[in-house]
C-alpha cells in the first residue's frame, strides 16, 4: 500500500525533472543560435573573430557540435559525467579546428572556397555521433565498454532523433514561409522581412532543433517503434542487395577487370556497396536476440552478404593500389585507403561471423564495437598531422617527381597549389628555389595561379586525342592550347574533354562574329557534359566567348546536322538598342544560354 501511495509523488518528481531538462535544452538551443549568429556576423563583416582563423574555425565547430551533445546528454549523464565528456569533446574539436586553420593558412587565395573545412565538419559530425552514442551507452550500463544491446539502442535512438529533428526544422520553416507568403498577399511584408534576417533565422532554427530533440527524447516508445519499422523494411532490402552483389562478382570472370578499372571510380563504388551491405546486415541482425523473428531468406542473405564483403573489399584495395602505383597518393586516395582499412575490419570480421558455427552471426557484435573504435582512431589520424591526407599526398607526389616516375611536363603543380594546403605551398616554395630553371619556372607559375575551380587537367592529358574536328579537312586554330586548361581563364562548366581522359568532344570551326578569326564551337558527345564557344583574345589567350544551351551536348540530331555542315550563321532576331553610344543587347527569355530546349526543339522539327 505505501508503495502505491508514493507512485504519484514519483510521477510528479519525474515530470518536474523532465520539465527542467526541457528548459535547459531549449536554453542551450537559444545560446547556440546566438553564438552562431555572432560568428556569422563577424564573418560577413570580416571582423573579429573571423579575422583570426586559428580562433574562428574551432569556434564554429564548437558552436555547431557541443550544444547538440549537451542537448542530447542532458538527463542521461550525471553532472560530473557531462562536464568531463563535454570538456573531452571540446578538446578534440579544438584540435580539429586549429589543425584545419593551420593547414589552410596562406595555402590558397583568399577567395578560394575552403573545401577542407567542409570535410572536417562532416567527418567531425560522424566522429561525435559514434563517440556520443558510446558514451551514452557506457553511462547507462555504468561501465567503460557497454553491452552491445545498449550500444545498438543508443546509436539508433540518436540517429532517429537527429533525423526527425532535421525534418521538424524543415517543416517549421515551411510553415513560417507559408505564413509569410499569405501575409504578402495582403501586401504585409513584415513576416518575410523577419524571416530573412539572420539575427532571427539562426536562433530560431537552433531553438526548433533543440525542441525536437527534447520531444523525441521523452517519447522513447515512439522512437523505438519508428526504429523497428525502419529496420524491418531495410532488412527486406538485403536479399536484393546480396543478389545484385553476387551477380556483379559472378560477372567479373566474363567481363574481366579491365572494364572495371576504366571507370576510374571503382574504389568508391565498391566501398559504397560494402557500406550498404554492412548497414543492411545490421538492420537484419539488430541486437542478435531476435533470430526467431527473422525470415529465413533474410538470414541466408545476411550470411551471403557477410562473405561477399571480402571480395568486394579486395577488389577495392586492388583498384586503389593500381591508381596509387600509376599516379601516387592524393587526398581522395588517402581517405579511400582509410575507408578500406575500416572495410577490411568489417569484411574479415563478418566473414568469420558468417562461417563460424553456432548462433547466427553472433561475432558481429564484437566486430561492430571494434570497427567503431577503429573509425574513431582513423578520423583522429586524418584530421591531425598524424595522417593528414594533404601531407601524405604532397610527399608522395614530390617523391615521384624526384624519382622521375612523373615527368616534369606531366607533373600537376596546380595540385600542390590548390589541394596540397600548407604542405603543397611549402613544396612549391622549395621547388621555386631549385637550380633547374624549368622546374623553377613551373613552380613560380603555379604559385601565381588564382583559384580556377575543379578544372585542373589530368597530368599528361593529350586533349587533341579527345577532340574530333569538323569539317574533317579543317584543323584546330594555331595556338589552341592542348594541355593545361587550368592555366587559362576558362571559367566554370568547361566540356570534360578539356580536362579529363576518354571524354570526346566535337569541335566545329566557325567565324561567329565575322572578324576573320576562327572560333571553336566545342560540343560534348555525352549528354550535358558541356558545350561552349571558345575564342582567342587579343592577348592570345583562349577563353569562353559564349555558352550554348546545356542540352546541346549529346543531342544526336543536332550533332549530325552540324557534322554534315547543315547549318548557317544568321543575324540575331532582335536588333540592339544604342543609347548615347552604348549598345544594349536584348535577349529573348526563351534563348537564355543555359536554358534547355534546343535539342527538344530540333527533334520535334525533324520528326516525321
Amino acid at each position: 500500500m505505501p508503495a502505491v501511495l508514493t507512485d504519484p509523488d514519483v510521477l510528479l518528481r519525474d515530470a518536474a525533472v523532465t520539465r527542467r531538462v526541457g528548459q535547459q535544452r531549449l536554453a542551450a538551443g537559444l545560446v547556440q543560435g546566438a553564438l552562431l549568429y555572432f560568428l556569422y556576423h563577424s564573418l560577413r563583416n570580416k571582423g573579429w573573430p573571423a579575422s583570426a582563423p586559428m580562433l574562428f574555425y574551432p569556434l564554429v565547430l564548437l558552436s555547431l557540435i557541443v550544444p547538440i551533445l549537451l542537448i542530447s546528454a542532458l538527463g542521461h549523464l550525471t553532472r560530473r559525467q557531462l562536464i568531463v565528456w563535454l570538456l573531452a569533446a571540446g578538446a578534440v574539436i579544438v584540435v580539429f579546428g586549429v589543425n584545419d586553420a593551420w593547414r589552410l593558412a596562406a595555402a590558397a587565395p583568399p577567395d578560394a572556397p575552403r573545401q577542407s573545412s567542409f570535410f572536417v565538419l562532416i567527418f567531425s559530425v560522424g566522429f561525435f555521433y559514434i563517440a556520443h552514442s558510446m558514451v551514452l551507452a557506457g553511462a547507462q550500463d555504468g561501465r567503460r565498454i557497454a553491452r552491445y544491446t545498449t550500444y545498438f539502442e543508443s546509436a539508433w535512438k540518436l540517429f532517429i532523433q537527429l533525423s526527425f529533428s532535421g525534418f521538424f526544422v524543415l517543416a517549421f520553416w515551411g510553415v513560417l514561409w507559408l505564413g509569410a507568403i499569405m501575409f504578402q498577399l495582403l501586401e504585409l511584408k513584415f513576416l518575410r522581412q523577419l524571416l530573412e534576417e539572420p539575427w532571427f533565422s539562426v536562433p530560431a532554427t537552433c531553438f526548433a532543433f533543440s525542441c525536437a530533440m527534447h520531444v523525441t527524447d521523452v517519447r522513447p516508445a515512439i522512437v523505438r517503434g519508428i526504429r523497428t519499422l525502419l529496420l524491418v523494411l531495410m532488412a527486406w532490402i538485403l536479399p536484393v542487395a546480396s543478389l545484385l552483389s553476387l551477380g556483379f562478382l559472378a560477372s567479373l570472370p566474363f567481363t574481366g577487370l579491365e572494364v572495371l578499372w576504366k571507370t576510374r571510380h571503382a574504389t568508391a563504388v565498391l566501398l559504397s556497396t560494402s557500406a550498404m551491405l554492412v548497414v543492411l546486415v545490421n538492420a537484419a541482425f539488430q541486437t542478435g536476440d531476435g533470430l526467431p523473428g527473422v525470415a529465413r531468406t533474410v538470414r541466408m542473405s545476411a550470411r551471403v552478404s557477410c562473405v561477399l564483403l571480402l571480395p568486394l573489399t579486395a577488389l577495392g584495395i586492388h583498384a586503389l593500389g593500381l591508381r596509387v602505383a600509376d599516379y601516387g597518393w592524393t587526398p581522395d586516395r588517402v581517405i579511400a585507403a582509410s575507408c578500406l582499412l575500416v572495410a577490411v575490419c568489417y569484411a574479415v570480421g563478418y566473414a568469420w561471423a558468417a562461417l563460424r558455427k553456432g548462433a547466427w552471426l553472433q561475432p558481429v557484435r564484437e566486430v561492430n564495437i571494434c570497427a567503431a573504435l577503429l573509425v574513431l582512431a582513423v578520423l583522429l589520424g586524418l584530421f591531425t598531422p598524424i595522417a593528414d591526407p594533404a601531407r601524405i599526398s604532397v610527399s608522395s607526389q614530390l617523391a615521384r617527381l624526384e624519382q622521375g616516375r612523373t615527368p616534369l611536363d606531366q607533373f600537376d603543380f596546380a595540385f600542390l597549389r590548390f589541394q596540397g594546403e600548407r604542405y603543397g605551398l611549402a613544396a612549391l616554395h622549395k621547388l621555386a628555389s631549385s637550380t633547374d630553371s624549368a622546374l623553377r619556372a613551373k613552380a613560380e607559375q603555379a604559385m601565381s595561379l588564382r583559384f580556377t575551380g575543379d578544372l585542373r587537367s589530368t597530368p599528361g592529358l593529350d586533349i587533341a586525342a579527345n577532340i574530333r574536328v569538323w569539317p574533317k579537312e579543317a584543323h584546330l586554330p594555331e595556338g589552341f592550347p592542348l594541355r593545361d586548361w587550368n592555366l587559362n581563364r576558362a571559367g566554370p562548366r568547361l566540356p570534360l574533354c578539356l580536362t579529363k581522359p576518354d571524354r570526346i568532344c566535337d569541335a566545329f570551326m566557325v567565324d561567329i562574329d565575322g572578324d576573320g578569326r576562327t572560333e571553336v564551337l566545342l560540343v560534348g558527345e555525352e549528354s550535358f557534359i558541356g558545350a561552349v564557344l571558345l575564342a582567342e583574345s587579343e592577348d592570345h589567350r583562349w577563353d569562353v566567348l559564349a555558352r550554348v544551351p546545356y542540352d546541346v551536348a549529346g543531342c544526336e540530331p543536332l550533332l549530325a546536322k552540324l557534322k554534315a555542315g547543315e547549318y548557317s550563321l544568321v543575324p540575331p532576331r532582335m536588333r540592339e538598342i544604342e543609347v548615347g553610344g552604348q549598345r544594349v543587347a536584348l535577349q529573348r527569355e526563351s534563348s537564355i544560354p543555359l536554358q534547355p530546349g534546343a535539342c527538344a526543339g530540333l527533334s520535334a522539327a525533324t520528326s516525321p
